[in-house]
């Protein structure tokens, strides 16, 4: 909606309306546009179904199709190509383009919109799919999740109504999947949309709910709506439910609708069939989009339901998906989850009979009993594919919600697939990655069962971190992965910056390699090309510069740059190439041994992309953890100060103090362990990090926080102190600095005297434990230090003068002395000693200043960091001290170049004077040193700041007042300085209480003043009378100043008083830490400082002068800030970090689980459950209580039995019992285990024959349940159908019907009759043939020969229909060749039958079945018959196979089992 535009007109935004109101009307063309080419794409692809042939139904004026005569179109009245025939659905109702889509619009609270489009039933699964997905925008789902049930209105209870809305939302958030539903708002479909529009309102995460209903155009109430010839944008659908009669409204809370239409009103169930190919459709697509062997997994939950529903599940578990079924949510729902954990003989049809008639009620009194029979037979057989069903049962408590129950079906499916093995698991994890269901992954599939390797994870590992997951991750780690055989390859490293999302560091990633693209281009002279080609793509080069660009430029590239020959198409470019290759060798030796650290590869990686719970997991495997951490917050600070999102940034910046206390933690940890350690860590160079140190990535980074630890200032003054002892009083140091021989006194203690003080007290410890205890091992290990440290001997005489007058701070009084005297000195000459010839002393004093501008040149282009003179310029101006220092020396040569001109003596004069108190505030400096005075320092530097800008707004009122009251008192006065101290120079003094005396006629003096204003040294009188009196209104001026020194002396100065108090309390708590962050700086300029200060410290700058420049010598390196470690101390360093780290992770574990927040929160997880659990045994009468009772009830009867028994042999005296001893069952549990297993057995014969679909045929069979499948078990209602197929000869001499009574399954009734697709009635014997070797390898492999079947597009045995018993199948002679043929017939006698009679066959009948001889031929690998059958196998192309003997092996049921029986045959494990 756009905003009312106001009446008035806004200058300063007439500019801008014109620029919205285009932009406005640019967003609703493109909307025209986009709805147009919707609009035309559904016309041309999307029909509906409309019916041709008028035929007079139950009224006159109503078509047998439903609707009215009116509704009809005039062709179809009186059809003259339909004369004669009788209305049918199929050839009377034709598609014509659609007219009903767009968008629906839904009354009431919210304003609900969606999708909506009217679809024939003869629509593309594939065009639905194009439509939801790129018309409608929808992404791809992960999961698909078909809600089935009830279609009237049914109970729920709350409890479960309440897991299953919880659920189904989760579940579909989690994963990212659609709801498919029939759309209507009644049943299930209710439930469904009432769980959408709870997650609406609550909105506790993000993402889109995607509900899609699939309902029947002509049973949708008030569809007329919804028509529109060029679609609706949107349509206003109105819900009235109580006018609806018998059709249906939609549910106002799906998001998009397919309405399918068959040209009917009024008939239910039409979307059924196109719902089903949709959703086959969509399940074969591939699972994100990517091509591979994962498709889109597909779920069925039942809720409620009639026999309609079951037949849903049936055919859903037939074609292999996973069904979930509610116990609880009523009739077909109830019927199955009470049976499912029954053994199958126990499923009877009385069983159904009692079960229907207590869940379904009245509606039980119009089942017919050969429906039972049907739906016994269903039950069974959705019983006998458990893999493909899950009860989920709320009393149970190993059960969580419904989205649990969803995921762990569709996991249980696909680990009772045929792939078997490490793939199995893999499409699992693979699942479980795409749902990001950490909790399923951790309890299904990293189990015991399942034994991984880190190869194996790599790319699950890949697609966790690419997708944004951290748990996984997590888990991934923990079960076995290795980060470092992972990253080991670059290229993986690689990919992962090119699968960055978008933020600031691809940005400036991208622009990096296009700007290094086309400099080479440039450089090679080759044509800018529009696309990038494969050359500029992202490389670990391009990543190392921009990481180096956000750390810095003192730090080391991180990855080492490949070797890069430029190939090109021109021949002649071939030198150039390898020119370009030699150019950059020396480049490569420079880091071909930079070290590899992947968590820190991992961490970097986490942090470009400000990935807060991927950088916390590889933190926690970095090597270098504190730089690790220290260097995060300098990229991420960097890139929040050079981005251009403020949210973003704040986000970065958060992420930087949080890495930053991270590092405060782990130095904490260490520095509270061992002192000494700690402090190595800040300064040592770290070769993962760009070969930097701690500390100053700290201070690139801005980490006041860390730099003010006390184990960091302890650090500093350290170097502060020099060789000195920190525990020196000062008086003691300046007392040795005058007088230097009590040094050798013992008067001031040496660090080197300190530590030799100490090792000698732990060698006097170690010897008196030694005597104590007898025992020499901690003298023993100790020894090598001892060694190490008898070395050290106490300094020299010379070596102790030197180190004191070295020592930083010792330098720093020696430069306060010097700066006092140049100040005495500079003093001198401005008061008394400026001639106009320079004296001796004013040239000292130009000496001295010399002096002075060498040592900031000095400091200026000292780089001992390799900063750069860039940034060491920027760092040296950002200082207010170099600021102050440089002002002070322009002045002084300023003023020096105006002293030494005659006209100009005096103007220098005055600049020196200037520039003299400009020297005298950079004395200031001095307190930085000092802890009390250094934070008062930074007060007030905050407070002058506040003064500048309180400044502007007192002169609005000192400008106010002096203007008005110099215009009341003087007229026309044209002296500019007159004026200035008029207007502003006396409102300003009237502040501080000099108050005027011309605004009162009491205190006017005529003589103060000059009548005409030419005396320059008065001021010009007043008005005046002719009474020479003032003309001015006194009680106006007077009013003036009150009212002025009301707001400017009260009110404005009490502002600024509590301005500089708010200041003072808010900078107070920062004052000490920001304090402790610029000291180093302070520490760092007098460590570098030479040792004599000015003015002798001009000798040093000759010596550095002459050493550097002159004679090019190296600098020498301090190893104070930076030091380089060995390989063995660093590496017994970096073990010892990561196990303070570890120190403080636990630490934080535990405040944290100590929490007041998170004591409350595991409280309320504690009231749940137990709520739960109250709530679960509130339901006395749930079926599992029931079942345990019954399954009681019969342990009890056993129980009885067997004491009667026991009686009975009493009563014998020895003799047998004449009744055997029942078998016992000792607990519920193992009975029902007994009974499966039992019943595994059982039904494990004759289950395929009696499958209601048979094969290549529409027909269905008779339902022929277990009970009733023997012969001998009568079944008065069994009438089968007749079939024989037209394809297949009949053997069978005179007719048929007579012969069927003559053929009689052995496995008893199928449910059908004749021959069906079998060639001939009774046994059809066929043979399959197990022709094994013995492979030589590491290990002896038996193998088996295996075909290709191009019918099924499946690996068989080879084999086919006997023609005779001591014959092979003929089929084989087409597969092996007429010569192999024969030669393998001749040695079918030496062959051994593992198997030989009545198979299982989905082609059985109750008149003809399949009999099968399984014939195993091993062939010797010496034998000529062997080396021809190898050939043949090598010279096949795939359709001849040696496989080894295994379960892996890809083979149907019955030729598996022979398989296994082989293995047996040979001693092998199968």
């Amino acid at each position: 909606m756009l905003p009312r535009l106001e009446n008035e007109v806004h200058p300063q935004n007439t500019g801008e309306q014109p620029r919205v109101n285009k932009l406005v009307f640019k967003r609703v063309v493109h909307s025209i546009k986009k709805q147009c080419a919707f609009t035309s794409w559904t016309k041309e692809n999307i029909h509906k179904k409309e019916c041709c042939f008028f035929e007079k139904g139950d009224s006159e004026d109503v078509c047998k199709c439903g609707y009215s005569k009116t509704d009809h179109v005039d062709e179809a009245i009186k059809p003259e190509d339909f004369a004669g025939e009788s209305w049918d659905k199929h050839r009377h109702a034709h598609e014509v383009p659609t007219d009903a889509f767009g968008d629906i619009s839904f009354g009431g609270l919210g304003q609900k919109t969606g999708q909506y489009a009217r679809v024939s039933t003869d629509t593309s699964p594939d065009t639905l799919y194009q439509l939801l997905t790129e018309q409608w925008k929808l992404p791809p789902p992960n999961l698909l999740i078909s809600v089935t049930g009830g279609a009237k209105n049914f109970y729920l209870k709350a409890r479960l109504k309440s897991m299953f809305h919880r659920g189904l939302i989760k579940v579909a958030q989690t994963t990212g999947a659609w709801i498919i539903t029939g759309g209507t708002h009644a049943g299930v479909m209710k439930h469904v949309g009432r769980a959408v529009r709870d997650h609406g309102l609550s909105r506790s995460t993000q993402g889109q709910i995607v509900a899609i209903g699939v309902a029947t155009w002509g049973i949708i109430h008030n569809r007329e709506a919804l028509v529109h010839s060029e679609g609706c944008f949107p349509a206003h659908y109105e819900m009235d439910i109580k006018g609806q009669g018998r059709l249906s409204c939609l549910d106002n809370n799906h998001t998009h609708f397919l309405l399918v239409d068959d040209g009917t009103h009024g008939q239910y169930g039409v979307e059924i069939e196109l719902r089903s190919r949709l959703e086959k459709c969509i399940s074969r697509k591939h699972l994100g989009n990517k091509e591979g062997c994962m498709t889109i997994p597909a779920v069925c939950v039942v809720l409620d339901g009639g026999p309609g529903t079951l037949h849903t599940i049936y055919n859903a578990m037939l074609n292999g998906t996973p069904c979930v079924v509610l116990e609880g949510s009523g009739r077909i729902a109830d019927v199955i989850s009470q049976v499912a954990g029954l053994p199958l003989t126990r499923v009877t049809i009385a069983l159904i009979h009692q079960l229907m008639k207590k869940f379904f009620g009245k509606e039980y009194d119009n089942f017919p009993h050969v429906k039972i029979i049907e739906w016994t037979k269903k039950i069974q057989d959705i019983i006998r594919m458990s893999q493909w069903l899950t009860i989920f049962r709320t009393s149970e408590d190993n059960h969580g919600d419904v989205d649990v129950a969803i995921l762990q079906a569709l996991l249980k499916a696909s680990r009772n697939s045929e792939t078997l093995g490490m793939e199995s698991w893999k499409r699992q994890l693979e699942l479980a990655i795409t749902w990001n269901r950490v909790d399923l992954a951790e309890t299904e599939i990293f189990t015991e069962e399942s034994q991984w390797k880190s190869c194996d994870l790599h790319w699950a590992m890949f697609s966790a971190l690419v997708g944004n997951k951290p748990q996984f991750v997590s888990l991934l780690l923990e079960n076995g992965v290795s980060l470092r055989d992972f990253l080991q390859d670059e290229d993986t490293l690689c990919e992962l910056y090119k699968q960055l999302p978008g933020g600031i560091f691809l940005r400036k990633l991208a622009k990096r390699v296009h700007r290094s693209c086309g400099s080479r281009r440039k450089a090679l002279r080759i044509r800018p090309q529009a696309h990038l080609d494969h050359g500029e793509m992202i490389s670990m080069t391009h990543v190392s510069d921009e990481v180096r660009h956000l750390l810095g430029s003192f730090t080391h590239a991180l990855y080492p740059p490949p070797i890069v020959t430029y190939s090109m198409e021109l021949s002649t470019s071939i030198s150039l190439s390898k020119s370009l290759t030699v150019s950059q060798e020396p480049l490569e030796e420079d880091h071909a041994d930079a070290p590899r650290d992947a968590g820190g590869d991992l961490f970097l990686w986490a942090v470009v992309q400000n990935n807060k719970e991927l950088a916390e997991i590889a933190w926690e495997l970095c090597r270098d953890c504190m730089s690790a951490a220290l260097a995060a917050s300098k990229i991420l600070k960097t890139m929040a100060e050079e981005g251009r999102d403020a949210d973003e940034a704040e986000d970065m910046q958060e992420l930087a103090n949080h890495f930053e206390n991270h590092a405060i933690g782990v130095f904490s940890q260490c520095h509270n362990s061992d002192e000494e350690r700690a402090r190595k860590l800040l300064v040592r160079v770290s070769p993962f990090w760009g070969r930097t140190t701690c500390l100053r990535l700290a201070l690139e980074a801005d980490d006041k926080s860390f730099v003010a630890q006390s184990g960091v200032q302890a650090l500093l003054t350290q170097i502060w102190c020099g060789e000195l002892s920190v525990d020196n009083p000062v008086w003691r140091v300046l007392v040795c600095i005058v007088f230097f021989p009590l040094i050798y006194t013992g008067f001031l203690i040496f660090r080197r005297d300190e530590i030799i003080h100490r090792e000698a007290e732990k060698k006097e410890e170690i010897k008196t434990v030694e005597t104590v205890t007898g025992s020499t091992l901690r003298t023993n290990s100790r020894s090598r230090d001892l060694s190490g440290l008898r070395r050290l001997k106490p300094l020299s005489s010379w070596y102790r003068l030197v180190h004191l007058y070295s020592s930083p701070q010792v330098k720093f009084y020696w430069n306060i002395v010097s700066y006092f005297a140049f100040l005495f000195l500079f003093a001198v000459v401005v008061m008394i000693d400026f001639q106009a010839t320079p004296s001796p002393g004013e040239m000292l004093l130009y000496i001295w200043l010399l002096s002075l501008v060498c040592e900031e040149v000095r400091q200026l282009f000292y780089d001992p960091d390799g900063f750069g003179f860039h940034k060491k310029a920027r760092m040296y101006i950002s200082e207010v001290w170099n600021i102050l220092d440089v002002l002070s020396i322009l002045l002084f040569i300023l003023g020096l170049a105006f002293r030494l001109t005659t006209e100009l003596f005096y103007a220098g004069k005055i600049l020196l004077c200037i520039d003299f108190v400009v020297f005298c505030l950079r004395f200031m400096a001095i307190f930085t040193i000092s802890k009390t005075l250094g934070p008062k320092i930074i007060i007030v530097r905050r407070m002058m700041k506040d003064m500048f800008f309180f400044m502007f707004l007192l002169s609005i009122w000192v400008v106010a007042y002096g203007v008005a009251k110099q215009g009341i008192l003087i007229d026309n006065d044209n002296r500019l300085d007159w004026i200035f101290r008029g207007a502003i120079y006396e409102p300003y003094l009237i502040i501080f209480g000099n108050f005027p005396t011309n605004i009162d006629y009491a205190a006017f003096d005529l003589n103060s003043c000059s009548l005409t204003g030419s005396d320059p040294l008065k001021p010009k009188c007043p008005v005046l009378n002719e009474n020479q009196t003032p003309a001015f209104p006194e009680w106006l001026t007077i009013t003036m100043l009150c009212v002025y020194l009301l707001f400017a002396n009260i009110l404005l100065l009490n502002l600024l008083i509590a301005i500089f108090n708010f200041t003072f309390q808010t900078v107070q708590d920062n004052t000490d830490r920001i304090w402790k962050f610029q000291r180093y700086e302070l520490i760092k300029e007098y460590h570098s400082r030479p040792a004599a200060p000015p003015p002798f410290i001009i000798f040093s700058h000759f010596y550095f002068f002459i050493r550097n420049v002159v004679l090019c010598r190296p600098p020498i390196i301090s190893k104070e800030f930076k030091r380089e470690l060995p390989q063995m101390e660093e590496e017994e360093l970096l073990s010892w970090e990561a196990l303070m780290k570890d120190r403080y992770l636990l630490s934080t574990q535990q405040g944290q689980s100590q929490s007041m927040e998170r004591r409350i929160l595991d409280t309320a997880q504690k009231v749940t459950t137990i709520n739960d659990r109250l709530d679960r045994e509130e339901e006395t009468s749930s079926p599992a209580v029931v079942q345990r009772l019954a399954r009681l009830e019969e342990q009890v009867v056993q129980s009885a039995k067997a004491l009667q028994w026991i009686m009975d042999s009493l009563k014998c005296q020895g003799y047998a019992a004449k009744e055997a001893q029942p078998q016992m069952l000792t607990t519920s549990d193992e009975s029902s285990d007994m009974l499966t297993n039992a019943s595994e057995k059982e039904d494990g014969f004759h289950v395929k024959a009696r499958q209601l679909y048979y094969p290549d045929s529409k027909l269905t069979r008779f339902p022929v349940p277990e009970e009733k499948v023997p012969w001998e078990v009568s079944f008065s209602s069994y009438m089968p159908v007749y079939y024989a197929s037209e394809a297949s000869g009949d053997h069978v001499d005179g007719p048929e019907s007579e012969a069927l009574h003559n053929y009689r399954n052995p496995g008893g009734r199928t449910g059908i009759r004749g021959r069906g697709a079998l060639i001939r009635l009774g046994p059809n014997r066929t043979a399959d043939l197990v022709l094994t070797r013995m492979q030589d390898s590491e290990r002896s492999v038996l193998e088996h020969l295996v075909v290709w079947d191009e019918r099924h597009g499946t690996l068989a045995l080879p084999g086919g229909l006997l023609q005779s018993a001591d014959q092979l199948p003929v089929t084989l002679k087409k597969s092996m060749g007429k010569t192999l043929y024969e030669k393998i017939n001749a040695n079918v006698s030496e062959g051994t039958k593992v198997f030989e009679g009545y198979v299982d066959d989905c082609r059985n009948t109750d008149n003809a079945w399949v009999e099968i001889t399984v014939l195993n031929i091993h062939l010797d690998t010496t034998s000529q018959l062997t080396v021809d059958v190898s050939s043949l196998v090598a010279s096949s192309h795939g359709a001849l196979q040696w496989r080894e003997v295994s379960s892996k092996t890809r083979l149907s049921t019955n030729q598996r089992d022979s398989l296994r029986q082989v293995a047996e045959l040979h001693n092998r494990k199968f």
